[in-house]
């Protein structure tokens, strides 16, 4: 069977295209879903439940009074927490940290407890404060010591 140019060509394209966008619709749907404990009258927790969500994350939202136990039951200790806490794929994430760091840290799979931004910097996702100001996202082991995982600059 002999095929002509242009139908070769398109054939091509069709199965360049295939392997460029499916690696990223496996990744897409291979994200684990994301558990977030966070005050019910928190605004900026449930902005940063929508970047996740808008990052591909599905997403299922635990309100509670008192995070207290929370924290204390995954390893967050006083100068690392932040206003919620999160769980993915066997990892805590604590406060604002960025969909791609979370993302980064899935695939990478390093030997941490999780992610941590202490405190509240305005300029974090859900935060979303202007202009933009320089955070820093901390790793932190059992023992909560911190190495700096990612600096965000602009």
């Amino acid at each position: 069977m002999t095929i002509s140019r242009r139908e070769f060509l398109a054939r091509g394209t069709a199965v360049g295209l295939g392997l460029t966008i499916l690696p990223r619709l496996a990744r897409a749907v291979l994200l684990p879903s994301i558990a977030v404990y966070k005050s019910p009258t928190c605004g900026c927790c449930g902005a940063w439940v929508d970047h996740m969500k808008a990052n591909g994350f599905e997403v299922a939202v635990h309100d509670m009074d008192d995070l207290t136990p929370i924290k204390s039951r995954y390893g967050v200790g006083s100068r690392l927490q932040s206003c919620h806490t999160a769980l993915v794929g066997g990892y805590v994430i604590e406060g604002h940290v960025p969909a791609s760091d979370v993302k980064q840290l899935l695939q990478d799979r390093p030997k941490i407890v999780g992610l941590t931004i202490p405190g509240m910097p305005m300029s974090a996702p859900g935060m979303d404060g202007k202009p933009f100001q320089p955070y820093d996202v901390l790793s932190f082991d059992a023992a909560g010591k911190t190495t700096l995982y990612k600096r965000h600059t602009s």
